[in-house]
């Protein structure tokens, strides 16, 4: 797990070539000429943008730090400022971002900020080597892009899996011209915890790349450390960095859906979910009929709602009868998560930042990456909201308090979440964001390959090679009408996600940028190409990313 590997070397050797090595990837091989990342075409995009004129200057300082995940909790991580999530940033849509990351981290650890969800000019989307050169240790670099589309999003890094660290915050782009009427509005992002608690994402995906058959398959190998670097975990034992955590739920029945039974929600990790000998993190039996089988790859020992555990949940408080608007992220890395606020009924209004015509539901699946807003009116008392791992009975929850009275025990769980549940593909777009009826100009299969036994995760059977990165891109040309076909054959379900576009289901399914791809399912969404670069598209499961389930979406030149 301490060998040097090719992204290793390669970032490195990119730190010393600059911008030059960028554009030699693209001229490698017999691979198509595609649009630079800070071209001309990128930047004629960009200034058609509508801006205000205002912007926003902040630091992001990316550095290893002891976080308080309540209940006397305090891994040591990697986070933006001290803090996960971190500091949730709001600015008013047509507003400039001007984000300088400073990386802090130990060791010779690169980094990177990827904005999800927001469809930027492709030199700011934070995709080493692919849009820029990641930042190296105490180096800074800047990100300066508009967001014009309002809507919840979130940033973290993309590099290796360090998303399953700590290094991850919201990010909400407000409507000058807000169409829904409600009182509060609360933020709740969910996560899969395992970093500095069990072991590190670095272990997990050295384990996970052997695959069922205990052979090494050398992975994808896309870390941003060097070997014997201090990698931030308790133990100090050396590692390089992947990200974001996926553990399991520590050590109880994970047999079914999740549907009955109490679940996990102790204030320490059981003996079982430590990983035990040989640091064990692969998860085994986690099955959901809403996911397809197979509900994930690695045990957590803690869910949390806004960097919370279970038994010191974090408490929103209002008055009854207040209309709250909710914006739900999951920013985990290997779990879905069924929402849903004991004694309430949700209406959905958005998914991924688009609105979707209002749906009443009691629950909805979030898969990683994706992004849910929901209105609710406020009973009185205090009520659990809970975020069921899907698969892994165990949950995550924070309390909704708006009047006297005992919180429910940590284990409690909500009639609502064996309600009427709600996925994407059963979501229709807003009227005025579905895609326009027009023919389509280009198709593309994309198959999704691999499985648990050699974990050989790809797309169209071909593991993405961080170091040619454009060797065999996915081609489209601007003003074109694309069409994906997401065919899955593998037994796992896979959130795929799209950089710089949104994409709609089907002909009237909502507008995403990422989606539940089922097993030995198809699923066909279409999008405009109207953003210029080069953008990947991939996995949001961290570790099935790594190991090779990416490809680039290129323009051509």
């Amino acid at each position: 797990m301490n060998s040097m590997n090719r992204r290793s070397v390669l970032l490195a050797g990119l730190g010393a070539a600059g911008a030059g090595a960028l554009a030699a990837c693209s001229r490698s091989g017999s691979a198509p000429a595609l649009v630079s990342p800070s071209g001309p075409a990128v930047s004629a995009v960009d200034e058609q943008r509508v801006r205000t004129g205002r912007t926003h200057e902040l630091t992001l300082t990316a550095a290893r730090a002891k976080v308080d995940l309540g209940a006397g909790i305090t891994p040591v991580t990697w986070a933006f400022s001290g803090r996960t999530p971190g500091r949730e940033l709001r600015v008013p849509a047509g507003d400039t971002l001007a984000a300088t990351l400073s990386n802090q981290l130990p060791g010779r650890a690169t980094t990177s900020v990827h904005w999800h969800g927001i469809a930027l000019r492709n030199d700011m989307d934070g995709v080493p080597p692919v849009t820029q050169t990641a930042v190296r240790a105490g180096r800074d670099f800047t990100y300066r892009f508009t967001a014009d589309t309002p809507g919840t999003y979130f940033f973290h890094p993309h590099v290796g899996v360090q998303l399953d660290r700590g290094l991850y915050a919201p990010l909400i782009v407000e409507d000058p011209r807000e169409p829904l009427p409600y009182d509060e509005e609360w933020v709740v992002v969910l996560d899969d915890w395992l970093d500095g608690v069990t072991g590190t994402p670095d272990e997990v995906f050295a384990e996970l790349r052997h695959g069922m058959g205990g052979t090494d398959t050398g992975g994808a190998g896309m870390d941003g450390t060097h070997m014997g670097e201090d990698s931030g975990s308790p133990s100090g034992a050396p590692g390089h960095d992947m990200g974001h955590d996926m553990g399991d739920m520590g050590g109880t029945d994970m047999g079914g859906s999740g549907s009955t039974g109490a679940a996990s929600t102790a204030g320490s990790p059981s003996p079982a979910a430590t990983g035990g000998a040989g640091h064990s993190f692969m998860l085994m039996g986690a099955e959901s009929p809403l996911l397809g089988g197979d509900a994930g790859d690695v045990r957590y020992p803690y869910h949390l709602v806004n960097g919370r555990v279970p038994a010191d949940p974090e408490v929103f408080r209002a008055k009854p009868g207040k209309r709250v608007r909710l914006r739900l992220i999951n920013a985990g890395g290997d779990t879905a998560y069924r929402v849903a606020l004991g004694g309430h009924r949700l209406t959905l209004t958005h998914t991924d930042g688009f609105p979707v015509r209002h749906q009443q539901v009691d629950t909805v699946l979030i898969g990683m990456g994706e992004r849910y807003d929901a209105l609710v009116t406020l009973g009185d008392g205090v009520f659990p909201l809970v975020a069921l791992a899907e698969g892994k009975n165990a949950l995550g929850r924070a309390l909704v308090r708006t009047g006297p009275g005992a919180a429910p025990a940590a284990t409690v769980r909500p009639k609502e979440l064996d309600g009427m549940i709600m996925t994407a593909s059963q979501l229709r777009a807003a009227e005025d964001v579905r895609l326009t009826q027009r023919k389509t100009d280009r198709v593309h299969r994309i198959e999704l390959t691999g499985g648990m036994t050699s974990y050989d995760w790809a797309v169209n059977g071909k593991r993405f090679d961080m170091s040619h990165p454009a060797a065999n891109p996915i081609t489209v040309e601007r003003g074109e009408r694309v069409r994906l076909d997401f065919v899955n054959t593998t037994t796992m379900w896979h959130p795929m996600h799209l950089h710089g576009h949104t994409y709609q289901i089907g002909g009237s399914g909502p507008r995403k940028d990422t989606a539940i791809v089922l097993p030995k399912k198809t699923m066909s969404v279409f999008f405009d190409a109207d953003n210029p670069g080069r953008w990947m598209l991939h996995c949001h499961n961290a570790y099935h990313g790594e190991a090779g389930m990416m490809a680039l979406v290129g323009y051509r030149a």
